[in-house]
């Protein structure tokens, strides 16, 4: 089954226009999705991973038509971690990124000109990862504790300070063995204790490969935000109606994909090279996993939890000088 146009209209609130916008069976015809008109504002959307369905969001929103509909001409580059995370869209050779408020505060507080203006994942999307059988239950039970984390940097470490914060402790109350990306391999090794990964990545594929895990999340008043639209500040002043387009569509996108997971593995598989048989499952699993993250997808920006990380971020030497969070994020943009 693919994103319908009634699945669209009942996601995006009958806003969009008449234009059908995808087959649901054999017997329906399959009209031509809008495409931009020449002269719509052109912007390239940045993705600091390679192709993957936690990006179906966005693959909905342009692929059926929901950027060419609000007027704009979108192009999507992914970038993986080929080059570094701000790079390009500071260069202008991107005008939004999809990364975390977390990384994105960090690179303000070293003189960069950039500024949050939807939150994508209402809930932080890492956690610590134990095998089903651990007797690690709480954040408390660390001390002592061996834990893998790919380093001293990005959202795994930011997460596992957060957690070790709400228990009173610090990594000098644990051992930490920086594993890089491979938490599969050194929980499934009992190389570690506990790893730290993302929800809708490394979790699911443990319980994929047959090992029963346990997630330990941040607490809900943990001060940090996660992935959002980021975009620079000189885009914001200078074309906000742009902006705001852009937010808008993109939102109707992952209402979308709330209203029709199915839909949208079937949609991503032009954007996912070699999503096919297993490959496909796996999307599933991990679109399942991300779901929830959404919260009520409305992007809505929380500006106190803002506030409060680059307190945080600040008090665990995360950042290279001080930071007024007001001045990082905004709700401005929202429709």
């Amino acid at each position: 089954m693919r994103l319908t146009r009634r699945a669209l209209l009942a996601a995006t609130g009958g806003l969009l226009g008449a234009t059908a916008l995808a087959a649901c069976g054999a017997d329906e015809a399959a009209p031509a999705r809008p495409t931009p008109t020449p002269g719509s504002p052109r912007l390239t959307l940045g993705f600091s991973y390679i192709p993957d369905i936690q990006f179906a969001p966005f693959y909905a929103a342009h692929a059926l038509g929901l950027y060419a509909e609000a007027g704009l001409d979108v192009t999507l580059r992914h970038h993986g971690g080929s080059e570094s995370l701000f790079g390009a869209l500071e260069a202008g050779e991107e005008d939004l990124l999809v990364a975390s408020g977390d990384e994105l505060l960090q690179a303000v507080s070293a003189g960069s000109q950039l500024l949050t203006v939807a939150t994508v994942y209402q809930q932080y999307p890492v956690a610590l990862i134990v095998r089903e059988e651990s007797d690690i239950a709480t954040p408390a039970d660390l001390r002592g504790r061996t834990i893998g984390a790919p380093g001293p940097y990005g959202g795994n470490w930011f997460a596992l300070l957060a957690i070790l914060d709400s228990a009173g402790l610090t990594v000098d109350d644990l051992t930490v063995e920086y594993i890089g990306f491979t938490q599969q391999a050194a929980l499934t090794t009992d190389a570690v204790e506990g790893v730290m990964g993302y929800l809708n990545n490394e979790a699911v594929r443990l319980e994929a490969s047959g090992i029963a895990v346990r997630t330990i999340t941040l607490p809900e008043d943990a001060a940090l935000a996660s992935i959002g639209l980021n975009t620079t500040t000189a885009l914001a002043e200078r074309d906000p109606e742009t902006l705001r387009a852009f937010v808008a569509a993109s939102l109707q996108g992952i209402r979308a994909v709330v209203d029709d997971p199915e839909g949208a593995v079937e949609l991503s598989g032009e954007y996912i090279p070699g999503m096919t048989g297993a490959a496909r499952d796996d999307a599933r699993a991990t679109l399942e996993a991300t779901i929830p993250l959404f919260g009520d997808a409305s992007g809505r920006v929380d500006l106190e939890r803002w506030q409060a990380m680059a307190q945080f971020m600040a008090g665990a030497g995360l950042l290279e000088g001080e930071v007024d969070a007001s001045t990082a994020a905004t709700n401005d943009f929202l429709p």
